[in-house]
């Protein structure tokens, strides 16, 4: 399922795009997007949420999905072509057209083997499209098509916050969270906020829980003057 609000809301308000990844609806994950959201349109945001697993989204970037692929099948040329000749599937075209709108992207998922899901891993595989946000007419970095734009990830862990930390059993959660924050988050030109992270939701009581929820909202309520990463713009050696 898709959630985007009547077009008419959109013409004078800040956008954001939260891709939510939980195959449980009941989920704290799922709560705590919600919070964000309710938090993002009180403060007049127009606000599209892409659930992929209601939307059975297929992570799987192939060769099915370019028929004139070329003998030898080169994932990002067949990408870069269909952006130019305007045939990329319609899926992936109108998530890529929500994408490119948004002022804020919102990844939203638990941390699974300290990375993403691997449907929300493959959302970025096809709609992040050489091309259309980075490469063809595009750098990379400062230069990709979406330099301007603001990014955050908004987690759930199954450890709890002394779990992880320089020293501790999980390690810094920022080390497993590098590879999405610049490979693929400022890779494309994100300013990067620092992540919002709810700790072993699984672990918490009724109104820890309700407090958890309440912190998201207020996170979100900031989300203006929210520190980025310190990631740089890495150049060619």
């Amino acid at each position: 399922m898709t959630s985007f609000p009547d077009v008419a809301e959109h013409t004078a308000k800040p956008t954001a795009l939260i891709v939510h990844a939980h195959p449980e609806p009941n989920s704290f994950s799922n709560a705590q997007m919600r919070s964000a959201r309710s938090s993002l349109q009180d403060q007049g945001y127009y606000v599209k949420t892409i659930y992929l697993y209601e939307k059975n989204w297929s992570p799987v970037l192939d060769r099915s999905e370019f028929p004139s692929a070329a003998t030898y099948f080169k994932p990002q040329a067949e990408q870069l072509a269909a952006a130019n000749a305007e045939t990329l599937a319609a899926e992936v075209r109108a998530d890529l057209e929500a994408l490119l709108d948004a002022d804020l992207l919102v990844l939203s998922f638990p941390l699974w083997w300290f990375s993403l899901p691997a449907i929300l891993k493959g959302w970025i595989d096809r709609v992040f499209v050489m091309g259309a946000v980075f490469g063809g007419e595009h750098g990379l970095f400062n230069q990709a098509a979406l330099a301007g734009h603001k990014a955050v990830l908004l987690i759930t862990t199954g450890g709890s916050p002394d779990s992880f930390g320089e020293g501790h059993r999980f390690g810094v959660l920022n080390t497993h969270l590098f590879h999405i924050h610049l490979g693929m988050l400022r890779f494309v030109g994100y300013d990067v906020l620092e992540p919002i992270v709810t700790y072993g939701p699984a672990h918490l009581d009724a109104d820890n829980r309700d407090a958890a929820l309440s912190a998201v909202h207020d996170a979100f309520e900031q989300i203006s003057t929210r520190p980025a990463l310190s990631l740089g713009t890495p150049t060619r050696p």
